[in-house]
């Protein structure tokens, strides 16, 4: 099942994985608690029952597509106060934990599917400017974002909420990730996104 990482609450203070993570009640989390609650209430005898709780995802397009947006108008500074943690996971890694946990026939129960390698908004759109070549961004506090999210296709919450989600329960397992760091993460995305979709020339 394709749950979300964005299930825990605003966090700026600690980590927040599978055990001791915290449940709060805005829009969002609501949304996510009632499709793990409606997944777990169903009765499938035989078969398991795995809920991803998936962070934000890079690969071609995407969420990415509102972050280029901003670098082709000089605004890929910091989102906000740019200290909110962001939580993420290559599309591969995705791909290959849901294929791990295929294979591992003794898994079941909820996951959290995202990098051990959280990094602030500011640290993540420092990387995305280096590996796109944009070499300054100017920074989008918190009113302009939110007059221009409509505009570039987006939602606040998306850049100024803290998710600071680690992947215990997986790394327990044994998974190893092929892209744990963010920049080798969004070089390999970026091979294979034509130059047009982040640069205006």
């Amino acid at each position: 099942n394709a749950s979300s990482a964005t299930i825990y609450r605003n966090a700026s203070d600690r980590r927040q994985d599978e055990y001791t993570g915290e449940i709060q009640n805005d829009f969002s989390v609501q949304v996510c608690k009632k499709w793990e609650k409606t997944l777990y209430e169903q009765d499938t005898p035989g078969t398991r029952k795995v809920a991803l709780r998936m962070a934000i995802t890079l690969g071609p397009g995407g969420v990415l597509i509102p972050y280029f947006n901003l670098l082709k108008f000089g605004l890929g500074g910091r989102q906000g106060s740019g200290n909110q943690m962001y939580s993420w996971v290559h599309a591969k890694d995705t791909c290959r934990m849901i294929e791990w946990i295929y294979d591992h026939k003794n898994l079941s129960g909820t996951f959290n599917c995202s990098s051990p390698n959280p990094v602030t908004n500011a640290e993540f759109m420092q990387v995305l400017r280096k590996v796109t070549g944009h070499k300054f961004g100017l920074p989008a506090y918190e009113w302009m974002l939110k007059i221009g999210a409509p505009l570039i296709g987006t939602e606040t919450e998306l850049v100024l909420k803290s998710r600071w989600v680690v992947p215990t329960k997986i790394i327990e397992t044994g998974f190893a990730f092929q892209y744990p760091l963010l920049e080798n993460a969004l070089s390999d995305v970026i091979k294979h996104i034509p130059r047009k979709q982040y640069h205006l020339f």
